[in-house]
């Protein structure tokens, strides 16, 4: 168990590309020369400048493949790096343009795979287990640990093991033949058209293939674009007609891959804005056409086992944005393509984007839209956070089932611009909300999945804490550090709605001797203007957003709640929290009103879990308002059979060395619990010795000599401030002879 970061001391590495814009490969004139250079112009200047002598550098080519592979890909198409030379920087030439290379070329390319960057320089830090396996693999001829990253995060979901039992986007892989088989199309135009006639003339709901002329009539449409093709099934219909429709498409396109049963993550077209592209009045002679090439250069940008040409993607995607009611609503259709390679920013995505992820969206295109430069930046940043183990979402898919899962507090049921043209309206088979899907998939959460998780509280214990919450709706987990309060209360508040929600439902914050009731609740705040605004805080957040679905459970945990002062933070509301206060009639006046009758209550709908360090002598005491409104569940270090169990399991640790552990952290808790000046309120807890989630443990005995020199040893010197030589023995009693 070695938590030391693998591949600490190595310096930054770099990646880099050899053919600019589709040119031919440079590697053996890079070689030769004895020099790497930067062929975008005045692109990659500061970052080129950064590089310095000593560091290492790969040229290295990017692209994906479907075949013959190492490993099952389950007909996926996997992204492969080819490293083709390694070397070291002798001189940077300080230009942005020229960096002088000792390099050595490989007699074979050597391919790497999963892990892997697109834009041709590539500054890799070491540091998490990704990163450090690339370079070991480039420049020290390790192998890749092939199994691990096809379970890893962002890739578990195409290639892991588990996905095997619970494969979910089932569609992605008939969307993408879909896809595939169109291409066949772009200039069999006709025939692609008179077949989407012939499915019309078959079906119900399939009344969109009406143009509309410069000269007024209304006559059968005579072109179409591969997104509007594929958009006949991805409206707002019946899932039945979808199914249908689709099933007709694929058997005309020949397509082998199944009809999905389900469409979960897949935004659609409202009904009335279905086509990519605007009536013949309205468009240009060649915006289907450009709808064409973006289509052909986003597939071999992704596709392309020679590299797809990111510079012709670029040129394809900003000259279709800018054409007559598209804008930056051809991610849509890029999404359905490519679903695994392309993000969608229909509105709901670009708000859970924007507002849950904390990602900013570029907007320097035309009309305020994504440009090119935009929509690539956002899409790495993305990948790279995927790839975190506790990322919210780990693909594109997954981003966007959970956007359409996702209610913004400030939106209300707004329809999505996806394509501007107003089409024919449908006559029948229409959705109540067009573009919202009714097949939202929702993953189940219950007690189960809190031990699955890693709790080691007994069930029976954990269907009391439940039962408690459900009861009393306000609960607080008290203990000593480390026993997993705030990771439990999160855990509870999944079990308690019975699926693992989405932000709107699930809010955290954390209690802090700074915080008031005008942060937590309401209060005056300065605007952008210089003035001041009345803003809600996240409490009275809660409350609205649990007031306008009051079918669905609604949780706020609050970390370290005997931090601040309950009391004042809570205001009028820790009254409200009552169990026989939650009601309409019980509402009262709060102390900045919005309106002269404004009377506010907690809804029966919403729970509070708040943890609390009983710990910490700098806290002052609960006072009795709060106990009162509040169930308090003690937790304890839990070591134990399930620990050593969990432990093992999940990060390879001997049994031996697992029980070695437990018996010298139990003695420790022993003298802790006896000591008359502490007590078991300060025992070490179980979270101290159980390694986070994603940490790759080598050597388990060092492990545990740096939990105790970094982690245990300061608490312990804590504990007894006035007494350091006790605090010293405890700490070497737990390092003697291990």
């Amino acid at each position: 168990m070695n938590s030391l970061m693998e591949g600490t001391g190595s310096k930054v590495c770099w990646f880099v590309g050899a053919s600019y814009g589709g040119t031919n490969d440079q590697t053996d004139r890079f070689v030769d020369k004895g020099v790497w250079e930067n062929g975008y112009g005045n692109k990659y200047l500061d970052l080129v400048q950064s590089i310095k002598p000593g560091e290492r550098i790969a040229i290295k080519s990017t692209y994906t493949r479907k075949h013959n592979l190492p490993f099952d890909n389950r007909g996926h198409v996997a992204s492969v790096m080819a490293i083709k030379a390694i070397g070291i920087v002798t001189k940077n030439h300080g230009d942005g343009r020229i960096v002088e290379v000792d390099w050595t070329k490989l007699e074979e390319p050597r391919e790497w795979y999963f892990y892997t960057y697109r834009s041709t320089i590539w500054q890799v830090l070491p540091g998490d287990w990704c990163a450090d396996g690339l370079i070991s693999f480039t420049f020290e001829g390790q192998p890749q640990d092939i199994d691990r990253f096809r379970n890893g995060p962002y890739w578990r979901e195409r290639f892991g093991d588990a996905s095997k039992d619970t494969p979910r986007f089932l569609w992605a892989k008939f969307y993408m033949e879909v896809a595939d088989k169109l291409m066949d199309y772009r200039d069999r135009r006709a025939e692609l058209v008179k077949a989407l006639r012939d499915i019309a003339g078959r079906m119900e709901g399939l009344t969109n293939l009406h143009d509309r002329y410069k000269n007024g009539n209304i006559a059968s449409l005579q072109d179409i674009c591969p997104f509007t093709t594929m958009g006949i099934f991805n409206r707002g219909i019946t899932e039945a007609n979808r199914k249908i429709i689709a099933g007709e498409l694929a058997k005309f396109l020949k397509v082998v891959e199944p009809v999905p049963d389900s469409f979960e993550g897949i935004p659609i077209l409202n009904n009335l804005k279905s086509w990519f592209f605007g009536f013949e009045k309205n468009r240009e002679p060649d915006d289907i056409d450009s709808l064409w090439r973006i289509f052909a250069e986003a597939l071999r940008f992704t596709d392309s086992e020679q590299g797809g040409d990111e510079s012709a993607f670029i040129k394809a995607y900003d000259n279709v944005t800018d054409r007559y009611g598209i804008g930056s609503n051809i991610t849509m259709g890029l999404y359905w393509i490519r679903p695994w390679n392309f993000p969608t920013l229909d509105s709901r995505s670009k708000s859970y984007i924007e507002k849950n992820l904390g990602i900013k969206i570029g907007l320097n295109g035309p009309k305020g839209n994504c440009n090119a430069q935009d929509y690539l930046s956002l899409l790495n940043k993305l990948e790279a956070h995927f790839q975190e183990p506790n990322y919210p979402v780990h693909s594109f898919p997954e981003l966007s089932l959970a956007a359409w899962s996702y209610q913004d507090h400030d939106e209300t049921s707004q329809q999505d611009n996806s394509v501007m043209n107003v089409g024919p309206s449908e006559d029948s088979d229409e959705c109540s909300e067009d573009d919202f899907p009714k097949n939202l998939e929702v993953k189940p959460y219950s007690l189960d999945d809190i031990l699955a998780d890693g709790c080691f509280v007994e069930r029976s214990r954990l269907e009391q804490i439940l039962e408690r919450l459900r009861v009393k709706k306000n609960l607080i987990l008290q203990g000593p550090p480390g026993t997993g309060k705030t990771w439990l209360a999160k855990r509870l508040a999944f079990a308690l709605m019975g699926q693992q929600s989405v932000k709107s439902r699930i809010r955290v914050v954390q209690f802090h001797p700074n915080l008031s009731y005008e942060d937590f609740v309401r209060g005056w705040r300065p605007s952008g203007d210089g003035k001041l605004s009345l803003v809600d805080g996240p409490f009275m957040e809660m409350i609205e957003s649990a007031a306008k679905s009051p079918q669905v459970k609604h949780v706020i945990v609050i970390e370290e709640i005997n931090r601040g002062n309950p009391a004042q933070i809570f205001g009028e509301m820790l009254t409200l929290l009552e169990v026989d206060k939650r009601t309409p009639t019980e509402g009262l006046e709060l102390c900045y009103r919005r309106e002269v009758d404004e009377r506010v209550y907690v809804p029966d709908n919403l729970y509070v879990i708040g943890t609390m360090n009983i710990a910490d002598r700098s806290l002052a005491l609960v006072d009795l308002a709060l106990r009162r409104r509040f169930a308090f569940v003690d937790l304890q270090p839990t070591l134990g059979q399930p620990w050593r169990e969990w432990v093992h399991r999940e990060f390879t640790i001997a049994l031996e060395v697992l029980d070695e552990i437990e018996r010298r952290i139990g003695a420790l808790n022993n003298d802790i619990a006896g000591d008359a000046s502490l007590g078991k309120q300060f025992q070490v807890g179980h979270s101290y010795v159980t390694p986070p989630t994603g940490a790759r443990i080598n050597d388990a005995q060092e492990w545990f000599k740096q939990v105790v020199l970094t982690e245990i040893g300061p608490l312990l010197e804590e504990y007894w401030f006035d007494a350091i030589e006790k605090a010293d023995n405890a700490k070497q009693r737990l390092l003697d002879g291990f």
